[in-house]
C-alpha cells in the first residue's frame, strides 16, 4: 500500500472510516462491530474468544473462529482495496492470539481524544486546560459505537470509553469552575456550558454530572436557571426512582441559594479607593462549593450511599459468662500469631459438652481481626442424636453463598463447588470455623488453599487424620479445673452466694464433673432461684438419676444426666412435655406455630412454655419466635420422651409436624403459583394449625424463614412411614425452589418425593414430581437426566388422561428445550400447553404459555414476534387474582424485547412495570433482576450515568442476600468511572436460561 494512503478511524459516534478523505463503507453490522471493538481497544490486541463473544454472545455458530477470520478478510480489502489477496496488510494485523488495529494517535478519535485530555491534566491553568479539553471533547459526535448492534454497545470497551468522555466533561467543569473569572475561566465556562447541557441531557440520572452543571449555570450568572435545573433534577429522581437527591446535589443547591442572600451588614463597606466590583459574574471554585451546605436548612432525606463489600460474619454470640481455659486460650493465641507457609489448621477435640465450641468461638472474636475478610462458620452436627449429620456438599453450598456465590449459579458437582470455593478464598484472609465435625473426611472439602485462612475444627473426636496429613495443630479439652469451675460459677451466681457455702459448691463442681454445659444448667438452676441454698441443689444432683449412655463418664460424678435431669424437673409439667415432644422436630430451629403444632396446643399457651424452656437455658431464642436446642439436651429430651410418652403419643405428635408443615406450604404455594396444579391434602389432624397468610409476599417470606426446616422434614417423614406427606410437601414447593434458585435442594427433594410416591403408588404424583425433577436436573444442567424425566412425565400423564398435567409437562418441556436451544421444538412443547390450557379453560396458566412463547422468539432472534405475546398474556392477566409474580415476569421480559428492537423508552417503562410488581411481592430477586435489565437499557442508549443511579439501587438491596451479584454490579460501577470499593472476586456471569427466562418458566 502506498504511504500517501491517509486514514481515519472513528468510533467515538458512528463507527467509520475515511480513506484519503472518502469515507469507507463497512458493510454488514458484524464487520462493523468487529472494527468498531478493535478501534475501541485502541491499538491493543483483542483476544479471538473476546471477538467471538462480543459478535455472538453465548451462541456463537459452529465455526466462530473461521466465521471471525472471514470478517477480518472482507474489512481488510475493504480497508485495503489494492492489497493482494491472503495478505495481512498494515491496519488489521494478528497479534496474541487475536487481532489488533495498528493505528496511531492521527488516525484513530480515541488516541487523539487521550492525547488532549493528557495534556489538559498536566497544564497548569484553566486558560490552557479547558480548550484541550473541549477540543478532546468535541472529537465525540454521538453515543460510542453508534450503528453497531444494540446490545453490543453494552460491551465493556464501549462502556469504557463513554466513561472516559464522561470523566473528561466532569474535569473540563472543574477546571473552569476552579479557574476563577479570567480568560480561561469565565469565558471557558460559558464556552463548556454547550457540552454540559448535552451531555447532561444524555444523562438525566447522573447526579455529579447535573451537580456541575448547576453550579456551572449559577457561575455564569444563570443562578433561575441554575435552581430551575436543580428542580428538574429532583423531579427526574424521584419520579423514575423513588430517591432524594444525593448529598452533592443538596450541597449545590444550598451555594446557589446562599448566592441569592443579601450582603451582610458586617461585611466591610467599599472604600474610594476599593475599585467597583466587577460586573462579571463571581466564579464559585468547586472544592469550596463541595463544602457547602445550607444554613439552617431542614433535613431532607437522603438517597441511600451504595451497599459497602459484605462480607461473611457468621460466628455465633460469644457467651458473656465464659471463665477458666486460660492455658488452652494461650496455646491458641500462638497458632494464630504464627506465619505459616501452608494453611493453618487448630483441631480442639474432647467429649460433649466440654466447651469445644465455647472456647473456639471465645478465641474467634479474640483474633477476628486479624482477618479482614470475614468469618464462616458452620455446625456439621458430627454427633448429633437424630442422626442428621451434615453433609460435607451442603456445608460448601452455604460457604460458597456466604462469600457471593447465589444458589442459581452454584456449580452443579461438588469438585466444582470446592474449586470455585477454594478460587473465592485465594489471597483472602478469613477466618473459618468448623464446628462439630465428625471426621476428617467431613472435613477436607471445606479446607482452603489459602495459607491466609485459619480454619479451627472442633469434635468428639480427635481427628488424627487431619492431624497426621494435614499438619493440623490439635488441642484436647479436659475438664474444667476446679478452680475454674468455680470461677464459672462466680460468674452466673456471685462470688457472696459462692463463698458462702464452699462445701456445697464442691460437691457441685465435683458432680458437674468439670463440664461447662453442665454448670451452666446448674447454675441456672440456682440462679433462679436465689432463695435455694446451693446444699440443696448440691443434693438435687446427688439423688438424681439419667440415662444418656452416649455421654456416660466411668466416675459417676461425670453423670451428665444428673445435671439435665436437675433442669429437668424443675419444669413445669407443661414445659417438660414441650421440651420432649420437641425433641421429634428435626431442626435446625423451631418456630411458635410449630411449637403449638407438635404439642397440639394453641400458640398463645405454647409461648409461656417456650418462655419458660428459654430461661432455664433449655433452649436459645436466637432470633425472635425462633428456638435452637443443644444436640446434648435434645438427646436427653429423646430419652425422656422414650421413657414419659408412649409410641402413641410420640406418632401423634409427628404426624401434627408434618400435617402443620405440610398444608402450610400448600397454602403458601397455591398463593405464590396460583395457575400451577396443587396437591390434594387429606384433613390435617387436630391441633396442627397450619398458618395462613394474607398475599403472595407474605408467602414468599414464610418459605425463605422455614426454607431449611421444610428440606430436613424428608428424613422424619420417610422414617415414619408418612410417605404421602412426603411427596406432597416436594409437590408443593416445588415452584419456590426453582423460582429462588435453591436447585440442589429441589433435586434431593423432588427425588426423595418421587420414591415416595412410587411406594405409595400413586402415579398421578409421580408425574408431577418427574415434571419439577426434570426442571432441576435441567438448572443443574443435567440435561440427560432431565430429557429422561420429561418424557416418563409425558407419558404417565399422556396414561392418566389428564390434560392438565399434560399442559404442565409440556410447558416444562418447552422450557428444556430452550435451554438446549432446539428452539424449533421449544415452540412446539410451548404450543401444544397453550392448546391444552385453553381446552381445559385455564386462563392463567394459557398466559404463562403465551409468555413461554414469547420467550423462545426472544431467544431465536425475533423480538417483534416475541412482543405480540407477551401483550397478549398481559391482556390475558387482566382482573385475575394472584398473578403479581407472573405480571412481574412478563412486563420484565417484554421489556428486553423492546430493549432489542431498540424501542428504549417503551423497554424503560417495561421494567418499571415489573419493578413496582415485584416489590408488591417482595421478591428480592426478581427486583434486583428487573433493575440490572433496567441498567442495561440506560447503557445500550449512552446513558451510563443513569445505569449508574439504577445499579446503586440494586445494589443495596442486592448487597445482604446475593454478595455475588453486588460484586458484579460494583464491577459495572467502576467501569462507569463510580467511587465504589474495587470488587474482590471476578462477577460470575448469568447462566443460560436465567433474567426473565427463569421468570417465564
Amino acid at each position: 500500500m502506498s504511504t500517501a494512503v491517509a486514514m481515519r478511524f472513528a468510533v467515538l459516534g458512528p463507527v467509520r472510516v475515511w480513506r484519503d478523505g472518502a469515507e469507507v463503507p463497512l458493510g454488514a453490522a458484524q464487520q462493523r462491530l468487529l472494527l468498531g471493538l478493535l478501534m475501541a481497544h485502541a491499538g491493543r490486541p483483542v483476544a479471538m474468544e473476546e471477538l467471538q463473544l462480543a459478535l455472538w454472545g453465548e451462541t456463537p455458530p459452529g465455526s466462530p473462529s473461521n466465521a471471525v477470520y472471514r470478517h477480518i478478510g472482507v474489512l481488510r480489502r475493504l480497508l485495503e482495496p489494492e492489497l493482494p489477496v491472503r495478505a495481512t496488510g498494515r491496519w488489521l494485523v494478528r497479534d496474541a492470539g487475536g487481532y489488533r488495529l495498528n493505528a496511531a494517535p492521527g488516525t484513530l478519535d480515541v488516541l487523539g481524544f487521550r492525547e488532549l485530555v493528557r495534556r489538559a491534566r498536566e497544564a497548569g491553568d484553566a486558560e490552557t486546560a479547558v480548550p484541550l479539553y473541549l477540543e478532546a471533547l468535541n472529537l465525540r459526535t454521538g453515543p460510542v459505537a453508534t450503528g453497531v448492534p444494540v446490545e453490543a454497545r453494552s460491551h465493556p470497551p464501549f462502556v469504557a470509553l463513554e466513561r472516559e468522555h464522561l470523566s473528561a466533561v466532569r474535569e473540563a467543569a472543574d477546571a473552569a469552575l476552579d479557574g476563577g473569572a479570567g480568560p480561561g475561566g469565565a469565558g471557558a465556562l460559558g464556552r463548556l456550558l454547550a457540552v454540559l447541557h448535552r451531555a447532561a441531557a444524555e444523562h438525566p440520572l447522573d447526579e455529579p454530572l447535573q451537580a456541575r452543571l448547576v453550579r456551572a449555570l449559577a457561575a455564569s450568572g444563570q443562578r433561575a436557571a441554575a435552581l430551575d435545573t436543580w428542580q428538574r433534577v429532583r423531579r427526574t429522581l424521584t419520579t423514575e426512582l423513588g430517591v432524594e437527591p444525593g448529598a452533592e446535589l443538596r450541597a449545590v443547591q444550598g451555594e446557589v441559594l446562599r448566592e441569592d442572600e443579601p450582603e451582610q451588614p458586617t461585611r466591610p463597606t467599599r472604600s474610594a479607593a476599593t475599585p467597583p466590583a466587577s460586573t462579571a459574574p463571581t466564579l464559585v471554585p468547586a472544592r469550596a462549593a463541595r463544602l457547602s451546605l445550607v444554613p439552617d436548612a431542614p433535613d431532607r432525606p437522603t438517597a441511600p450511599a451504595p451497599a459497602p463489600f459484605v462480607r461473611p460474619t457468621q460466628l455465633p454470640s460469644e457467651l458473656g459468662a465464659f471463665a477458666g481455659r486460660r492455658t488452652e486460650l494461650a496455646q491458641l493465641m500462638g497458632l494464630s500469631a504464627e506465619e505459616a507457609p501452608g494453611t493453618r489448621i487448630a483441631v480442639i477435640s474432647g467429649m460433649g459438652g466440654i466447651g469445644k465450641t465455647t472456647l473456639a468461638v471465645r478465641w474467634a472474636y479474640r483474633i477476628a481481626h486479624r482477618f479482614p475478610d470475614g468469618q464462616l462458620y458452620v455446625n456439621l452436627r458430627g454427633f448429633d442424636p437424630g442422626g442428621a449429620v451434615t453433609d460435607p456438599g451442603e456445608a460448601l453450598r452455604g460457604f460458597l453463598e456466604a462469600l457471593g456465590v447465589p444458589p442459581q449459579r452454584m456449580p452443579a458437582g461438588t469438585d466444582a463447588q470446592t474449586g470455585l470455593y477454594r478460587s473465592l478464598l485465594a489471597r483472602r484472609r478469613v477466618l473459618i470455623l468448623l464446628d462439630n465435625a465428625r471426621d476428617a473426611e467431613q472435613v477436607r472439602p471445606l479446607l482452603p488453599g489459602s495459607p491466609g485462612c485459619l480454619i479451627v475444627v472442633t469434635s468428639r473426636d480427635r481427628l488424627f487424620g487431619l492431624v497426621t496429613v494435614e499438619g493440623a495443630r490439635p488441642l484436647a479439652l479436659d475438664r474444667l479445673p476446679s478452680a475454674e469451675a468455680r470461677e464459672s460459677l462466680v460468674r452466673r451466681l456471685g462470688a457472696d452466694r459462692v463463698l458462702a457455702e464452699p462445701d456445697a459448691v464442691a460437691e457441685i463442681v465435683a458432680r458437674c464433673a468439670g463440664l461447662p454445659l453442665a454448670l451452666a444448667v446448674v447454675a441456672t438452676r440456682a440462679a433462679t432461684h436465689p432463695a435455694f441454698p446451693l446444699a440443696a441443689i448440691a443434693a438435687e444432683l446427688r439423688e438424681a438419676r439419667g440415662s444418656l449412655d452416649a455421654f456416660a463418664d466411668p466416675d459417676p460424678a461425670g453423670d451428665v444426666r444428673a445435671v439435665l435431669s436437675c433442669s429437668y424437673h424443675a419444669l413445669s409439667p407443661g414445659a417438660a412435655r414441650l421440651l420432649r415432644l420437641l425433641s421429634l422436630h428435626p431442626g435446625p430451629d423451631v418456630t411458635v406455630p410449630a411449637a403449638a403444632a407438635v404439642a397440639g396446643g394453641a400458640p398463645e399457651e405454647i409461648r409461656p412454655l417456650l418462655g419458660e424452656l428459654t430461661r432455664a437455658h433449655l433452649l436459645t431464642e436466637h432470633m425472635p419466635g425462633r428456638y435452637t436446642c443443644h444436640d446434648l439436651l435434645r438427646t436427653y429430651a429423646m430419652e425422656r420422651a422414650a421413657v414419659d410418652d408412649g409410641p402413641a403419643e410420640r406418632a401423634a405428635a409427628l404426624r401434627r409436624l408434618l400435617d402443620h408443615y405440610l398444608h402450610t406450604a400448600h397454602t403458601a404455594g397455591r398463593l405464590y403459583s396460583p395457575w400451577w396444579t396443587a396437591s390434594s391434602l387429606p384433613d390435617a389432624a387436630a391441633g396442627a394449625r397450619p398458618e395462613t397468610f394474607a398475599d403472595d409476599g407474605q408467602a414468599l417470606r414464610w418459605y425463605t424463614a422455614e426454607r431449611r426446616v421444610l428440606h430436613a422434614l424428608a428424613a422424619p417423614a420417610a422414617d415414619g412411614g408418612y410417605d404421602g406427606h412426603l411427596w406432597r410437601l416436594a409437590w408443593s414447593l416445588e415452584r419456590f425452589m426453582d423460582r429462588q434458585g435453591h436447585w440442589h435442594e429441589s433435586a434431593a427433594l423432588q427425588r426423595a418425593g418421587l420414591d415416595a410416591a412410587v411406594r405409595d403408588e400413586d402415579r398421578s404424583a409421580q408425574a408431577h414430581l418427574l415434571r419439577g425433577l426434570a426442571r432441576a436436573s435441567a438448572r443443574l444442567e443435567r440435561y440427560d437426566d432431565a430429557r429422561g424425566h420429561i418424557r416418563r412425565s409425558l407419558a404417565l400423564f399422556t396414561e392418566l388422561n389428564d390434560p392438565l398435567g399434560l399442559a404442565h409437562a409440556h410447558r416444562s418441556h418447552g422450557w428444556l428445550l430452550d435451554r438446549l436451544g432446539e428452539h424449533d421444538g421449544a415452540l412446539d412443547a410451548a404450543g401444544r400447553a397453550l392448546d391444552l390450557y385453553r381446552a381445559v379453560g385455564d386462563r392463567v396458566a394459557a398466559t404463562s404459555a403465551l409468555h413461554a412463547l414469547g420467550w423462545t422468539h426472544v431467544l431465536r432472534g425475533d423480538p417483534r414476534r416475541a412482543t405480540a405475546h407477551f401483550e397478549e398474556a398481559l391482556t390475558g392477566l387482566v382482573g385475575l387474582e394472584g398473578t403479581r409474580y407472573g405480571e412481574a415476569g412478563t412486563w420484565d421480559s417484554l421489556g428486553i424485547a423492546r430493549h432489542r428492537l431498540g424501542e428504549h423508552e417503551r423497554a424503560v417503562a417495561c421494567f418499571q412495570c415489573a419493578l413496582r410488581l415485584y416489590r408488591e411481592v417482595g421478591d428480592t430477586f426478581g427486583e434486583a433482576g428487573t433493575l440490572r435489565h433496567l441498567g442495561d437499557t440506560y447503557l445500550a442508549t449512552g446513558d451510563p450515568g443513569a445505569a449508574r443511579t439504577v445499579w446503586e439501587r440494586a445494589l443495596q438491596l442486592l448487597a445482604p442476600a446475593d454478595p455475588t451479584a453486588a460484586e458484579e454490579l460494583r464491577t459495572r460501577l467502576l467501569a462507569l468511572g463510580d467511587e465504589v470499593s474495587a470488587p474482590r472476586i471476578a462477577a460470575v456471569p448469568e447462566q443460560k436460561g436465567q433474567g426473565s427466562a427463569g421468570s417465564a418458566s
